[in-house]
C-alpha cells in the first residue's frame, strides 16, 4: 500500500516562472526543471547540471492525440549535450534533469535510466518521442539494476508534479461504474479517469460530422482526424461507424461526446449511466453527498 511521503520544490531564485530545484524526502537525488527561456541562467548557476544524470525535454506535441513531444538523454555533463539541444532543437519549452547528490549515479546508471524512460513513453503511447532509436539497457548486476529501478520509481512519482505524464500509462483508475453515450451511428461506454475521460476500445464513432462541426470545433475536428490517420477509430464493415481500436483517453467527457458524435456536445449531458442519469447530475450528487467539514460538530 502507498505510503506518505514529503516531496519539496524549492525555488532558488524566488520566482514561480524560474528554476525549480525538486528533493524527495529519505532520496539521494535532486531533479532540477526550468522553461528553456532560464536554460543559459541555470546551465551557468546550478553545479548539479555538470554532475551525471538524465534529462527530459519537453515540448507541444504536433499530433493532438499526443499529450506532449518529448527527447530522453543522459549525460556525465548534461551540459554539453543539452547545450546542442538548446542550439538545434526547436520543439522543446521545458527542460528537466535528475541526478544524485555526491555524484551517486554513474554512467552505466543513467544509461540505464534513459533507456528505462524511453521503454516507459513508448509503451504509454502518450508522447511523440523525438529520440531516433532507443538504446538497449546496459548491462547491470541485478543489486545495481535494483538500485536504478529504484531510484527510477521516484522520479516518477515527481515528473507527474512537474507536469510531466507521458511515462505513466493509459490504463488509469476509473470511476466505479461506466458511463454510456448513444447516437446515431455511434454507441460508447467511458468513464472519468486521472487525466480526463476515457472511452474504451469498441466504442462506434458516427463516420460523418455535421456541416458545422469543423467551424465550431476545430480543435476537437482536428484531434478525430488524428485519431483516423492513426487507425486508433477505423471504419465498420456497415461504414457509417467508426470502431475505436483501442482505449482512448479524452481530455474532458464533452471531447470525448463530440468525437463520437460528429458534432458540438456537451458531455455532461450526454453521457448517462445504466438509470439513465446524465453525468451532471452524478456529480451533483456527489457534492451533495459529500460531508460539510466546515459545519460538522467538533467531536466532545
Amino acid at each position: 500500500m502507498p505510503v506518505g511521503t514529503s516531496i519539496t520544490v524549492f525555488l532558488p531564485d524566488g520566482n514561480p516562472d524560474g528554476a525549480r530545484l525538486i528533493y524527495k524526502s529519505h532520496w539521494t537525488g535532486i531533479g532540477v526543471t526550468a522553461p528553456r527561456s532560464r536554460y543559459a541562467d541555470v546551465r551557468s548557476e546550478r553545479g548539479e547540471l555538470r554532475t551525471p544524470g538524465v534529462y527530459v525535454l519537453a515540448g507541444p506535441a504536433d499530433d493532438p492525440a499526443h499529450e506532449a513531444r518529448i527527447y530522453v538523454g543522459e549525460g556525465e555533463d548534461p551540459r554539453a549535450r543539452i547545450d546542442s539541444h538548446h542550439t538545434n532543437k526547436d520543439f522543446w519549452n521545458r527542460l528537466v534533469v535528475f541526478t544524485s547528490f555526491g555524484q551517486a549515479l554513474n554512467k552505466a546508471t543513467i544509461r540505464y535510466l534513459e533507456a528505462r524512460l524511453l521503454e516507459l513513453a513508448a509503451a504509454s503511447g502518450r508522447a511523440e518521442l523525438d529520440n531516433g532509436t532507443a538504446p538497449g539497457l546496459p548491462p547491470l548486476s541485478e543489486p545495481d539494476a535494483a538500485d536504478a529501478e529504484s531510484f527510477l520509481a521516484d522520479m516518477l512519482l515527481i515528473f507527474p508534479i512537474l507536469g510531466v505524464t507521458v511515462f505513466e500509462p493509459r490504463q488509469q483508475t476509473a470511476s466505479a461504474s461506466r458511463l454510456r453515450l448513444k447516437g446515431p451511428d455511434a454507441q460508447a461506454e467511458g468513464a472519468e479517469v486521472e487525466d480526463g475521460f476515457l472511452v474504451y476500445a469498441g466504442a462506434l464513432a458516427r463516420a460523418e460530422t455535421v456541416a458545422s462541426f469543423e467551424e465550431w470545433t476545430k480543435g476537437w475536428a482536428d484531434l478525430r482526424e488524428s485519431l483516423i490517420e492513426s487507425g486508433v477509430l477505423a471504419p465498420t464493415e456497415a461504414g457509417s461507424s467508426l470502431r475505436f481500436a483501442s482505449d482512448q483517453v479524452f481530455k474532458s467527457p464533452s471531447a470525448a461526446a463530440a468525437i463520437l458524435l460528429g458534432r458540438n456536445a456537451n458531455g455532461l449531458i450526454e453521457w448517462k449511466d445504466s438509470s439513465g442519469s446524465t453525468l451532471k447530475s452524478l456529480r451533483e450528487k456527489a457534492v451533495g453527498a459529500a460531508p460539510d467539514i466546515e459545519n460538522a460538530a467538533t467531536p466532545a
